[in-house]
């Protein structure tokens, strides 16, 4: 689960180092986000040549978390890390050009298809 003040790896090539989380998208008494969820949070060190700039407020989509969750079929998915991409905040596409790491399924069904085909392994 992912909530106010989460830090979040970025599994992108943005530029971002940390992403912190300031808002969960969805609803104002919205608590957690989880697979898939789009959430504001605030850029935490980012480098001189990336997209993103250091303490920019930017919209970003869970893509990976460390709490299991369970899927329609019974299994249980979990994360070494909760990890979210950096997007664009009208259209929705990822900021950046490449997506590391494994993606959730959850991602995909969500509706972000750019950023599940640019993931290397979709899990």
């Amino acid at each position: 689960m992912i909530q106010l003040r989460s830090i979040l790896v970025p599994a992108d090539n943005s530029g971002a180092k940390k992403l912190k989380v300031i808002q969960i998208m969805g609803g104002s008494k919205r608590k957690w986000g989880s697979l898939g969820d789009v959430a504001t949070a605030v850029v935490d060190g980012a480098d001189p040549t990336g997209v993103v700039r250091d303490s920019e407020i930017v919209k970003v989509v869970i893509v990976r978390i460390r709490k299991e969750r369970r899927r329609k079929d019974g299994s249980y998915i979990r994360f070494d890390d909760n990890a979210g991409v950096v997007i664009d905040i009208k259209t929705g596409e990822p900021r950046g050009s490449r997506i590391f790491g494994p993606v959730a399924r959850e991602v995909k069904d969500a509706g972000f298809n750019k950023i599940a085909s640019l993931a290397a392994e979709v899990i």
